[in-house]
């Protein structure tokens, strides 16, 4: 759909691939890019796009988090922009190879014709992977010039690195994966689902009534939709532990609780539940 400015000079792109957004904050000294899309190719398109705004010069990149329809696009930014600083909290980056080296492993295994065959297949194969060069732990501001850009790791969900990017100056938050609109949360094989809610108040903490916030795939929301989408992730939480606490088996977990997303979305969910409980938190199966 192009680029919208969707706070005084934010401009997010969302793209039908992933469903993924790329975010563009302005400054006095240039334009940070927030995420860069899923493969070297699909980021040169998003270059151009950022350029026709003639808003400026892009001064630096920031990944959300490590997964590679977020990074996949660094290599081409790079190119196209020299060596700006890539910035992402410091697991993310560590993990940003070995996640994208993951996926073209998956890419490879997939048909290479028929009607099962992914069109961005051979794309995401010929994409070299760029992990960020620019790393913090907590909490790092980021000075554009006539505007302050702070980079926040909240805590864990759904990933280890998931870092928020506030814009304080026009109340506006880009809360990558951490919140989704288009589909329920991505419990992946990586995620912490009982760390989720807690970093939820935290990212919560960052916004207030007014907040625009742009999540990591599909439309933009406000604090409302967060605040119920972290009350539905807490729901899971809770029930992992509820279960787990009557001695339910995790094979079994799916069909016992009650969950408020569909049960194909919450498989890695309540795997990965089961297996960061600690030991006083779980029973031995009921016989």
């Amino acid at each position: 759909m192009g680029f919208i400015e969707v706070a005084d000079r934010v401009w997010v792109a969302r793209y039908e691939w992933f469903d993924v957004n790329v975010s563009v904050i302005g400054g006095a000294d240039g334009l940070l890019v927030v995420d860069t899309h899923a493969s070297d190719l699909a980021a040169r398109g998003v270059i151009d796009e950022i350029r026709a705004l003639g808003a400026g010069e892009i001064v630096g990149v920031v990944n959300t988090h490590e997964h590679f329809d977020h990074t996949f696009g660094n290599h081409a930014f790079r190119t196209a922009c020299g060596t700006i600083p890539i910035h992402a909290h410091e697991t993310a980056a560590e993990r940003t190879v070995s996640a994208g080296e993951r996926i073209k492993g998956l890419y490879d295994a997939s048909p290479v014709s028929g009607e099962d065959a992914d069109p961005h297949r051979e794309e995401v194969l010929a994409t070299e992977i760029v992990a960020a060069d620019r790393t913090f732990s907590s909490a790092v501001s980021l000075d554009l010039g006539d505007r302050l850009v702070e980079l926040v790791h909240p805590g864990r969900g759904h990933t280890g690195g998931d870092l928020v990017v506030r814009v304080p100056d026009c109340d506006t938050l880009l809360a990558g994966d951490l919140v989704e609109e288009s589909a329920a949360p991505g419990f992946g094989g990586d995620c912490y689902p009982l760390e989720w809610p807690w970093t939820l108040d935290i990212l919560l903490g960052l916004t207030t009534s007014s907040s625009v916030v742009v999540p990591g795939h599909g439309a933009v929301v406000d604090r409302e939709f967060v605040e119920v989408q972290r009350n539905q992730i807490g729901l899971v939480a809770e029930t992992i532990r509820e279960l787990a606490g009557r001695g339910v088996k995790v094979e079994e977990a799916l069909r016992a609780g009650e969950w408020p997303f569909p049960g194909d979305a919450l498989a890695q969910a309540v795997r990965r539940g089961y297996e960061q409980l600690p030991r006083s938190q779980k029973r031995l199966p009921l016989a």
